[in-house]
């Protein structure tokens, strides 16, 4: 069953990379900034509907959550908003690769500290192997970026 996981994961994954030159083609063309607000602004519509015909969560319990449960979608923001300047400037493999490197490295510290409430998962050598090889990976790809 968690192979669906993986799979959800792999697909919003893809969806980020097309989501990338989109937004950096709307941000080209309105704003960085405007742009950001756009993609999120669409977003909510969309979100707002599936909340109204869909959701069967308790919407209600908002006013319960800690406040750091909220940060969610200023991160989300930001990570847009860096993503829509870097697109046009370094190119969209570039940046999807560097942002999922930059995924993995707070992961690992996430995994690692149990922050957040998750449970602990310890820095270990074959995850900085990994964490290795990607980092290796990331210079190839800028080198190929650059070289071109």
């Amino acid at each position: 069953m968690k192979i669906l996981y993986i799979i959800l994961a792999l697909l919003g994954g893809m969806m980020a990379g097309i989501q990338a030159p989109i937004n950096g083609s709307l941000g080209k063309k309105i704003g960085s900034v405007e742009g950001a607000f756009t993609s999120f602004f669409v977003g909510t519509l969309f979100l707002t509907f599936l909340v109204l015909f869909i959701g069967k969560g308790q919407i209600t319990h908002l006013l319960q959550v800690p406040k750091w449960n909220l940060l969610g979608g200023l991160l989300g923001a930001l990570f847009v908003t860096f993503a829509i300047i870097s697109v046009p400037n370094i190119g969209v493999a570039l940046t999807i690769f560097a942002a999922i490197i930059g995924q993995v490295i707070i992961s690992m510290i996430i995994d690692h500290f149990g922050l957040f409430g998750v449970q602990k998962n310890p820095m270990n050598v074959n995850r900085l192997l990994g964490l290795g090889f990607m980092l290796t990976a990331l210079f190839f790809i800028y080198r190929g970026s650059v070289s071109s």
